[in-house]
């Protein structure tokens, strides 16, 4: 499996309401993303700068560039846009980060 990371970044003073909406996950949501081969997904905090980085495993038939066109995914970046960075369609601004260091 390959191993995906990238930044995001959280509107200051939106880390309760960021984290309660993620406990409350739509289960649609959650079965579209396991569903495009998604596995072991995490999102961190930075609380200093408010960065976001999330990492997931992604299995060799993932099919994670179609989740865009989700009507589920869309109205999930809607539901979060308030709380984050994002781009004029809500998706929210992320940053890949390229691997350094892996120590298995």
């Amino acid at each position: 499996m390959e191993t995906v990371a990238f930044r995001m970044t959280l509107k200051p003073g939106m880390r309760e309401e960021y984290e309660q909406r993620h406990r409350e996950i739509w289960p649609e949501l959650a079965d579209a993303l396991r569903a495009a081969g998604i596995r072991d997904y995490w999102i961190f905090l930075d609380e200093s700068t408010g960065h976001l980085f999330a990492s997931y495993k992604r299995t060799e038939t993932h099919t994670t560039d179609s989740l865009a066109a989700l009507p589920v995914m869309r109205k999930w970046w809607d539901h979060m846009a308030e709380l984050m960075e994002t781009h004029a369609d809500n998706a929210p601004i992320a940053t890949p980060l390229a691997p350094v260091f892996h120590l298995p």
